[in-house]
């Protein structure tokens, strides 16, 4: 995790996106320096000693304020929401990143899908016409002159 990444999603001018980054570096900074005052508290606890109580002290009031430092940078993210299947790919081990491909990947499958069923709709409206236009040539004329077509077969 750098802070030189590049950061996508984001929309307005270059200043707004550079304050959404340095507002996403940070909570990136609180976190990673959370994540390792809990390491710590884990090896402190895991061998605790009595003689290690103020040094655990320490590590708990540490986490305290990490937590309190953390929820300062959600509020200010307040408006950021991550679709749940982010997490599910992270807690499957997968990378995240790979879900906004995949539903690209899903959308452009989708898409493809649809246009079938369009062409195949067309198709059908048009064998449609041509059947009723022979079994109903009166009918169809008033048809296709109500809808400004031409009337001809």
């Amino acid at each position: 995790m750098g802070g030189a990444e590049p950061r996508s999603g984001f929309h307005g001018d270059s200043l707004s996106d550079e304050a959404m980054a340095e507002k996403f570096d940070s909570l990136e900074e609180h976190l990673e320096k959370f994540v390792e005052n809990i390491r710590q508290l884990g090896i402190i606890v895991s061998d605790f000693q009595p003689s290690s109580q103020a040094g655990l002290n320490q590590k708990l009031n540490f986490m305290v304020t990490g937590l309190q430092d953390v929820d300062k940078c959600r509020q200010q993210l307040h408006d950021i929401s991550v679709p749940l299947e982010v997490f599910e790919y992270i807690d499957q081990g997968r990378n995240p990143q790979l879900y906004t491909k995949e539903c690209l990947e899903r959308a452009l499958a989708k898409n493809e899908q649809v246009k079938g069923k369009i062409d195949t709709m067309k198709k059908f409206k048009s064998l449609l016409i041509q059947e009723l236009t022979k079994m109903f040539p009166e009918d169809m004329a008033k048809y296709k002159a109500i809808r400004g077509e031409d009337p001809s077969p």
